[in-house]
């Protein structure tokens, strides 16, 4: 057996896919302080007062994740693209649950720069910002899923290159393009 496949990481994605739901229990306890870090980053991005918190956040991911009926993990980077995919799901849920609460709310448009992921941003910016890269994934869903990659899950380029199977100049393109793309959709 090579090192690679005799990883502990890789035998608990393994394991999982073969239907062994304690290996996931398993893997969120190892890459629990990186999750953990994953979920701060976005929460740090968040309006002060936000009411979740990482480990909450962590945990929802945790049900959501082991809940699906099957899963095909092929990396640890594949697992951290979806984890980012499922916590950016869970933030917009509640956004939409909190604005739902609110009498009267509108969505209001907000100029953001994205390249700067420790913009403070509340509820309404967020729903902006997932209203932009769904509009991005019908555009252009190789450039929303970068996007996804390098601003939520926080994925070097290269790590992004190797999930998505394409060279890291194509990685860059796309992220400089998604860029320019939504702060064109934010600022109208």
């Amino acid at each position: 057996m090579d090192a690679e496949n005799s990883h502990p990481i890789t035998r608990y994605l393994r394991d999982w896919n073969l239907g062994d739901s304690e290996s996931a229990g398993r893997l969120f306890i190892a890459l629990y302080r990186d999750l953990h870090r994953m979920a701060e980053n976005l929460l740090r991005a968040e309006r002060q007062g936000h009411t979740l918190q990482p480990t909450a956040l962590i945990h929802e991911a945790y049900v959501r994740l082991g809940s699906a009926q099957k899963t095909d993990w092929r990396s640890r980077t594949h697992f951290f693209a979806v984890a980012a995919t499922t916590l950016r799901r869970i933030l917009v849920d509640y956004a939409r649950a909190r604005q739902a609460e609110r009498r009267g709310g509108r969505d209001e448009r907000v100029p953001l720069d994205l390249a700067e992921v420790a913009a403070k941003c509340n509820y309404d910016d967020l729903l902006t910002i997932e209203e932009a890269l769904t509009q991005l994934e019908e555009a252009d869903p190789r450039a929303a899923r970068v996007t996804e990659l390098r601003f939520f899950a926080g994925l070097q380029e290269s790590e992004i290159a190797e999930e998505l199977s394409i060279s890291e100049i194509t990685v860059k393109r796309d992220w400089k393009f998604a860029r320019a793309w939504l702060a064109s959709r934010l600022r109208s």
